[in-house]
């Protein structure tokens, strides 16, 4: 955040306007009104209390080290209108809760190329709200949601029926959803933390064409639920930690033609759950230390399931379908209790990764409890005798006896 500062300080001279005790501007709103387009406005350290304050032409709004708009728990602070605004540098606050209206730190509406680089956000019901936005950059800041309250907290980064958003390397905590995508196209997410969100680290409804790549979603309500979308890329992120009777890393809802790659799914109660989800490729992820790695609808259909590492997981694949309605290819899986008599990394017979016992669960969630018992070693004995009490039609008829290599592609 402060480099980002510092870069924008250099840019500062004549076309300057500063705000602060003994500079020619004691009000930043008054500043803004005398601004022509492309100047900088410079607010100095201090506790700024003042009406929300519009951004109605194209500049550059910087805070000094210190400089701090506070809302007082009564109204939104900053408004932007216009094309082509920069605000760097500042720390907002206390904006306060209302069901009225969606108040926020920073609101940019129909607006185009506006940039949202290093702040500081704490105690706001939305932090950064994109409204009706194109090609408008969210860069490195730090949100800090009302965590005492989530529930009636707003998001951390929301963007609404915008293009081409990009949000980059911003850290956000403690907010309803800590990210949120709707109606946005040509999107990209990466290089996020997303934390101690009440319910999703992302929230990602009917955006299509959208990417995000090497984010860190953990210890949310739930990871990310991408819903309603078309051609989305995940690639390289991680989801940790969402634990609950009904959480997970991610969740797949009526989404189509994407890729899941490279991403890892660490001590989820699920990793991926997939529901009227078809032809997405999930491809070189990790599943480690989950209750269940993968759910997987009969309603999901035609997905394809390759080198993928399947560890430590309490269940690897559960379904309500007997029929293998997806592909299952190359995947490493530390149940598997095959053979590779011609040492081509390749098991010789196939690998059936749903256990009898998680049907038995899915009807008795209860009978869970009965997991490390050796009545359920005993089941998974007798499955391997008797192939034809498996639960699913399902099967790897290629598993590996090594875990695959990362794919050159990850971030």
């Amino acid at each position: 955040m402060m480099l980002v500062a510092l870069a924008t300080l250099s840019l500062l001279g004549a076309d300057t306007l500063r705000v602060g005790t003994g500079e020619t501007y004691t009000r930043i709103a008054d500043a803004v009104r005398a601004a022509i387009p492309g100047q900088v406005v410079v607010v100095g350290a201090g506790r700024w209390r003042e009406p929300t304050v519009t951004i109605d032409r194209p500049l550059t709004l910087l805070g000094r080290p210190g400089a701090i708009l506070d809302g007082e728990g009564q109204r939104s602070l900053l408004i932007v209108t216009a094309d082509d605004v920069t605000v760097a540098g500042l720390t907002f606050q206390h904006t306060g809760t209302s069901q009225v209206d969606e108040r926020a730190a920073i609101r940019v509406r129909d607006a185009a190329g506006c940039r949202v680089h290093g702040n500081t956000i704490v105690d706001a019901q939305f932090a950064i709200y994109l409204e009706t936005t194109r090609g408008c950059e969210v860069r490195d800041n730090v949100v800090r949601g009302p965590a005492a309250r989530q529930m009636s907290a707003g998001n951390g980064i929301h963007a609404w029926k915008s293009e081409r958003t990009v949000v980059t390397g911003n850290r956000v905590t403690g907010h309803r959803d800590g990210i949120y995508f709707e109606f946005v196209t040509g999107g990209r997410v990466a290089r996020n933390t997303s934390e101690q969100s009440a319910r999703y680290g992302m929230h990602f409804m009917f955006s299509n064409d959208c990417a995000y790549e090497g984010n860190t979603f953990q210890d949310n309500g739930n990871g990310v639920a991408v819903m309603y979308s078309q051609r989305v890329t995940m690639r390289g992120n991680t989801f940790a930690r969402s634990q609950g009777s009904a959480a997970y890393g991610l969740l797949l809802k009526d989404i189509n033609d994407s890729e899941i790659t490279d991403n890892h799914f660490l001590a989820n109660s699920v990793g991926l759950y997939l529901e009227d989800a078809g032809r997405n490729i999930v491809q070189g992820n990790t599943f480690r230390e989950n209750g269940w790695a993968l759910r997987s609808l009969a309603s999901a259909q035609d997905n394809r399931y390759e080198r993928n590492t399947f560890e430590l997981n309490a269940f690897d694949v559960t379904t309500n379908s007997r029929q293998a309605v997806s592909t299952f290819r190359g995947n490493y899986w530390d149940r598997y209790r095959g053979y590779d008599l011609d040492r081509n990394g390749v098991g010789d017979v196939p690998h059936l990764p749903v256990r009898l016992f998680s049907l038995v669960v899915e009807q008795s969630p209860a009978s869970a409890l009965l997991l490390r018992s050796i009545l359920v070693d005993l089941m998974d004995l007798a499955e391997r005798a008797f192939p034809a009490l498996t639960a699913s039609d399902i099967r790897d008829d290629a598993p590996l006896l090594v875990r695959p290599s990362p794919s050159p592609r990850a971030p």
